[in-house]
């Protein structure tokens, strides 16, 4: 039972999504899982749709089993985010992690992820970034030192550095997973291009606009799942929603617990402090936050991650159990093997989660609050509790 798993979003799923799917199955894979977000993003943003209807989605689009990537790890950087993902896929049993990337070469990726775990890595990234330029790109200065200008240019992808995080994180979990990778479909990350298979982000800029989003989609089932969402005033799910209750809850925020959030460097804590009792909006906050030393995306973390009660403590290990969110027919079998591999407690029932020791009962309680806040986040908002009411999706 070769099972591979991909690290994912899937907001929401679309045709590039099931044509990595479709490669993997292609490679020899007989068995898909994923490992997907929740309630919150990566780019520090709310999910578009509910992690139950992206569940659906991929489901529908021809993974076997999802299982939850915890809050924590799911909205940190990628270095974090990576670390998170591997364990569960390794606590999952997989043979082999998939991914997307631009240059299609995994062992090009793994070449630059060893580069990156060399001893004198640290220092030389110490060097660079004391001439006042970012982590990125200190990073890429040292690489190309290290390893040369053409692996230095792979960090020029998201994607292919996303990879090579994931590389990373096996060598560090000493893990025996394989990884694949193919040249991603369709258009970059952020990219408002058109092609055969429309990005993420183009997707949900058409949802939020009332615009052509159906054709982009796998099936007229991935359509009738998001249309029902939509139609039920769950989607397009946003932050803008709960604006002000952002502003609110960091203006309260005292300097210790400024002090204890995640991804902190040069004293980001007592910009952000500064800035928010000056913003009159999370893009006033943002553009007060901007400078050439951090991307958009990590500033947007940092404000979710403040808003949502995250520390830094909270994602320093790895996570703690193995949630499942539904299954197709052939997720019976992953079920049996992570459940015969007892790398991580499995909770597929509610009353699971009494099993579980005090650190795992606090990471399910930050998932549960951020999935409640995630229902203010609606269109029409929803009520509190859903983790604790909703059951495993079959399909």
């Amino acid at each position: 039972m070769p099972l591979a798993v991909i690290i994912a979003e899937y907001d929401p799923f679309h045709k590039g999504h099931q044509a990595l799917i479709k490669a993997v199955r292609d490679a020899g894979a007989t068995h898909v899982a994923a490992v997907m977000s929740g309630s919150f993003m990566q780019r520090g943003t709310a999910a578009c749709l509910s992690k139950w209807a992206r569940t659906r989605l991929a489901l529908a689009g021809g993974v076997d089993m999802v299982a939850e990537l915890p809050v924590a790890w799911a909205v940190s950087g990628a270095e974090t985010f990576a670390r998170g993902g591997v364990a569960l896929a390794a606590a999952l049993g997989a043979d082999t992690l998939a991914f997307g990337s631009e240059c299609g070469d995994i062992k090009a990726l793994q070449a630059v992820a060893s580069v990156l775990l060399q001893p004198s890595m640290n220092k030389l990234l110490r060097q660079y970034m004391k001439s006042g330029i970012s982590f990125a790109g200190a990073r890429e200065q040292a690489v190309q030192k290290l390893a040369g200008s053409a692996a230095a240019r792979l960090l020029h992808g998201p994607n292919n550095i996303l990879g090579i995080e994931y590389c990373k994180a096996i060598q560090k979990q000493h893990s025996a997973m394989d990884c694949f990778t193919v040249r991603r479909f369709g258009a970059s990350h952020d990219s408002m291009e058109e092609s055969l298979y429309p990005s993420a982000s183009r997707i949900r800029a058409e949802i939020c606009s009332g615009g052509n989003w159906e054709t982009a989609l796998p099936s007229s089932e991935s359509v009738r799942i998001v249309r029902k969402e939509i139609e039920a005033g769950r989607a397009p799910a946003s932050l803008k929603q709960v604006e002000r209750a952002v502003l609110y809850r960091l203006r309260m925020m005292t300097d210790e617990e400024y002090r204890m959030l995640p991804d902190l460097s040069e004293g980001l804590e007592n910009r952000l402090s500064a800035a928010v009792h000056m913003a009159a909006s999370l893009e006033e906050l943002y553009n007060r936050l901007k400078t050439k030393r951090y991307s958009l995306a990590r500033l947007r973390r940092l404000v979710l991650s403040a808003f949502l009660g995250l520390r830094a403590v909270d994602s320093i290990g790895l996570p703690p159990y193995l949630k499942i969110l539904g299954f197709g027919p052939k997720g019976k079998d992953i079920l049996v093997k992570a459940s015969q591999k007892r790398m991580l407690p499995l909770l597929t029932h509610t009353s699971d989660r009494e099993k579980l020791d005090s650190t795992a009962r606090n990471v399910v309680e930050l998932e549960n609050r951020a999935t409640d806040v995630w229902a203010l986040c609606c269109p029409e908002p929803g009520p509190a509790g859903m983790d604790q009411t909703a059951g495993i999706l079959t399909f």
